[in-house]
Formats: C-alpha cells, structure tokens, sequence
C-alpha cells in the first residue's frame, strides 16, 4: 500500500446534505451503563490523521483527500463513503461544492457563463481523464512532492489518485442536489446558525435568495450547440478565489492543461507563467479572443471567500454550498451572492484506525457496541458542528441506535 503524508492543507469548508438529529449536540459525563455510544471532537481536518496515527482518536469523519491520506498513510481504512452512510439512499449525491459570483460579476451575464462553461468543461475532463487529473490537481496542491507529516511520507500523485475516483465531478443542477440544500437549511435552522434571510423560508423563496440558474442554462445551451458565445472584452481583471482541496479540481485541470482546452475547445484560462505548483494569473480566452486578465485566490476556508465576494474582493468563488448558505442568510451589505452551478458531488468519507474490527458499517457498528459494553467509548473526530459530515454522522449512529455525546477538549 502506498504510504502517505498527513496533509496539512487547510480545511475546505465543504458542504453537504443535512438533517439534524438532537443528539450530540452538548458535552455529556461518560457512559456507565455500557449504551452503545460514540464520542466526538470536534477538530480541524489536517489534525485528524495525524490524532488517529497517535491514537488520540479511533476514527474520524471528514472530506477528501483526508479520508484517502489516513488510507494511503497506513493508519487508517474506510468503514463507509458519505454517500452510502445510513439511513439508506438519503446521502446519495449530497450537494458539497459549487462555483458562485457576486452581484457586480453578475452584471456581465455573458463573462459569467463563459466561467461556468469552463467549470463544466473541467469537471468532463476529470470525468474523461482521472488519473491525468489527479496528476495534475498534485501538481497544483503540491508541486507533486510527497506530503509528510512526522514520520510519515505519503506520495501526493498516490493520494490524489485514491480521492478523486471517490468524488463525483458533476455540474449538472439536478432536483437532488436542491433538495439536499434544503435539507441543510433545515438542519441549520435546527442548530439556530441560520437565523437571517432563510430562517423561515420556503423551498422556493430559498431558491430564489441562493441561486441564479441563468449562466447555467445558458452555458448548457452553448455547449450543447458547439460553440460559446464570445463575450465582449474586459479592460478590469477579475479575481476567482478557490480552496486548497481536490474537490477544486475542475478549476485546476483548467489551468493546468489549458492547451488541451485550447486545442479543443479553443476556450481556455492560459497561465501568465508555466510553473509547478499553484497558479495566480492567467488570461481568459473564448473562441481565440482574450476577453480578461484572470487572478486567482487562494482562500483559507469558505467563510474567508464569501467576505472577499461580498467586498469584491473577488468575483467568483469555488466553495461549498454551506458558506454560500450562511452567508446569503446573513447578508445586508449592497453586494449579494449568489450560486450558479454545483462542481462536485459527494466526496467525504467515515475512516477508522487500522487495528479496529470495522471493515465497513455494519462492523462499525459492532466495534461501538462492543466498546461501549467494556466501558471504553469509540471516539470519532468530527470537522464541525452542523458541517455535512456532522449531520451524516450523527443521522447514521441515530439510525443504528448509538447515543452520541461530545468531548471536551
């Protein structure tokens, strides 16, 4: 098995699918009269292999690539995709990430779906070449070196090849995906962190507050037809800000083989430079004709984006659907956002420590229940409070019977 590095990338504030269970949700004295339970800490992504390599924790619940750095780092193996956690079919195609803009980049209507076309461009790419997207996306994040953390060297090319299969790179708006948004703007509302805009909406008012289609079917439309539309050129740069996380692949291999979109396409985001590693400029061309100069950002997390779209700092953002969410709930400003099209599905996964019995849920479940008879709780480390992976963790112990309280750190 290829032996991996413990990344230390910065969380992607990733998003998915919601339903709130109550349990879980306060610190609770430890088990005593042997309740099948789960334990969770609460603690940021780039810790949690490092914590069940030292066994601080027994497990942890979080999005690629970290589920495929404790598997390609030997100290961990997946109990269960996010997708197949129970109760059975709820986490199919949860909504994670999403390409947005904010009201000024909305004005030109035309620039705009030229990007998303791009994005939906990128995200066929991957779909037709993985393991050359992985390749690329290791270049992007890591100047294709190996990813160490401690006494542990993980090959990034490896890592990235165990992660993106387990993703699924789609832009299509389909009536899953909205109804999953739902789904967590109910599930906020439940832990009162949605209390603005949507704390009482409808599904269709939440429509129209989150999202803007027309880009989209417009972009559709082009693609379909053979040709994008040219849109007229644009004298001010423009700023796309994006995470340090393979579910941002599309925009990546965008970038990385722009002659391969050139070449077929003959639109493409042609780097200002050619060199490993991150790219911060690029010019925009459609159908041969540069349209903008192009700057990209690199966010620390979703919340951090949303602030620069609402400054106009940047225009567009790669980010999950949940920073989208709260921030449109809460905005007053005279710049609002909005969200054009999803860019991946799916994508985090449940991993326990190599020595545990569970091989996949239904072992995990015996592993909890077995540990808590013996007076010794299985402890999972969790991303966040209400994140995706919170809610589909707890939806699934919930369906299995298995109390949930939190440690204190």
């Amino acid at each position: 098995m290829h032996k991996k590095h413990l990344l230390a990338v910065a969380g992607l504030l990733v998003v998915c699918v919601a339903m709130v269970f109550a349990a879980g949700c306060v610190s609770e004295p430890a088990n005593t009269d042997k309740t099948p339970t789960v334990e969770i800490l609460y603690t940021g992504a780039g810790t949690m292999p490092g914590l069940l390599a030292t066994g601080k924790v027994d497990g942890y619940i979080i999005w690629q690539p970290f589920v495929a750095v404790g598997v390609e780092g030997d100290v961990g193996k997946v109990v269960s995709y996010s997708q197949d956690l129970p109760p059975a079919g709820m986490w199919k195609q949860h909504t994670c990430c999403a390409i947005g803009a904010n009201s000024e980049a909305l004005k030109n209507t035309d620039l705009t779906t030229s990007i998303v076309a791009l994005m939906i461009l990128g995200d066929k790419y991957i779909n037709d070449y993985p393991e050359k997207s992985a390749e690329l996306t290791a270049d992007w994040l890591f100047s294709k070196q190996d990813m160490i953390y401690g006494n542990i060297t993980v090959n990034s090319v490896a890592a990235m090849n165990a992660s993106i299969p387990t993703i699924m790179f789609s832009s299509e708006v389909t009536d899953a995906w909205l109804a999953s948004n739902e789904e967590f703007i109910k599930s906020q509302r439940e832990l009162k962190l949605i209390t603005g805009k949507l704390a009482s909406t409808s599904a269709e008012e939440a429509k129209d507050l989150l999202y803007d289609f027309g880009p989209y079917e417009a972009a559709t439309a082009q693609i379909a037809a053979g040709k994008l539309t040219t849109p007229a050129p644009v004298t001010t740069p423009i700023s796309i800000g994006y995470l340090p996380s393979d579910h941002d692949a599309p925009l990546f291999v965008l970038l990385k083989d722009w002659q391969y979109f050139k070449d077929t396409y003959n639109s493409y985001l042609k780097p200002t430079t050619d060199k490993a590693g991150k790219i911060s400029e690029a010019e925009l061309f459609i159908n041969g004709e540069k349209i903008v100069d192009v700057k990209f950002v690199e966010g620390s997390g979703g919340p951090q984006l949303m602030t620069l779209l609402s400054q106009n700092t940047i225009q567009y953002a790669v980010a999950g659907t949940p920073p989208y969410i709260s921030a449109i709930d809460k905005s007053t400003g005279a710049i609002s956002l909005k969200i054009l099209a999803p860019i991946q599905l799916e994508g985090s996964g449940l991993v326990a420590s190599m020595n545990s019995p569970a091989n996949d849920w239904a072992g995990f479940v015996q592993w909890v229940t077995d540990r808590s008879a013996a007076g010794d709780n299985v402890v999972i480390a969790d991303p966040q409070l209400g994140s995706i992976q919170d809610v589909q963790l707890k939806a699934a112990l919930k369906d299995a019977g298995i109390t949930v309280i939190t440690m204190k750190q």
